[in-house]
């Protein structure tokens, strides 16, 4: 359904370990189901060559890395230091690369971090550098907690953008504390033009208690119409998708881009 929606990319699943994300267990299975489905691209997050390698057996034209900006949250999150995490991700992007398989690298914890507090900017440029020169094509600066405000998010940006071609980044905002659209806005305005969504405001993380959702897809998309931005997405097939995996899961809509557009149509149907 998001596929069908006009968006380019949609992440599919993570081949990691079912034993610490059993919700995960299902990934060969997801990506038999969209096998077939050209209108789209599927990249898939795999934490070390193990993962890789069931990736690419399950069909991945495309897989992403995850490293973190701060040691705390990469020994909690992955089980390993920075360091080590990008001796692991070297070996996965040496891998892809001989076999013409795109990487993306994620950093988590960009401006804020549950374990050790706010994260400097060099922290984060250092992790981006190395990605970049291991042969990363995208990097996507997550704020997993969703502590980032323009006043943050800025410096950091500026730090990466001294190391890394701006065309190279992406950016992922959680909306913990209802900061990501402005957050994103910020990034548009100094040249960034790719950025992460979570349909309905849907996910968090397991290791970082009290982590909201990835910004809600809807709230984006409507935002960027409101710029007059060009996204070729469209809203309605984005509300229906997210509609139905929120009842699908139990879960309240995230978006109030949604919950304020379902309001209005139902207020019509009445009349």
């Amino acid at each position: 359904m998001l596929a069908s929606s006009g968006l380019p990319v949609v992440e599919a699943t993570s081949f990691v370990s079912p034993k610490w994300v059993p919700q995960l267990a299902d990934a060969e299975d997801v990506m038999e189901a969209i096998r077939d489905f050209k209108g789209a691209r599927f990249p898939v997050l795999t934490p070390n060559l193990k993962g890789f390698e069931a990736a690419i057996a399950a069909g991945a034209k495309e897989v992403a890395v995850f490293a973190s900006a701060s040691e705390g949250f990469s020994k909690s999150n992955i089980n390993c230091s920075i360091e080590d995490s990008l001796v692991r991700y070297h070996e996965v992007a040496l891998s892809a690369s001989k076999l013409s398989i795109p990487v993306r690298g994620y950093i988590s914890c960009v401006v804020g971090c549950p374990v050790e507090g706010m994260v400097s900017p060099s922290k984060v440029a250092y992790v981006a550098k190395k990605l970049c020169d291991m042969g990363c094509h995208e990097i996507s600066l997550g704020d997993t907690i969703g502590v980032g405000t323009p006043g943050t998010v800025i410096p950091m940006l500026e730090a990466v953008i001294d190391v890394v071609p701006i065309e190279k980044l992406a950016v992922h905002f959680h909306d913990t504390y209802g900061q990501a659209l402005s957050n994103i806005l910020a990034s548009l305005q100094m040249g960034i033009s790719t950025v992460d969504s979570s349909v309905s405001g849907l996910g968090g993380c397991p290791y970082a208690k009290g982590a909201s959702g990835n910004v809600a897809t809807e709230d984006v998309v409507y935002m960027l119409n409101g710029l007059g931005v060009k996204t070729n997405v469209d809203l309605q097939k984005i509300m229906l998708a997210g509609n139905f995996i929120r009842k699908h899961l139990g879960h309240l809509s995230g978006s109030k881009t949604a919950i304020a557009l379902s309001k209005i149509t139902a207020h019509a149907s009445k009349l």
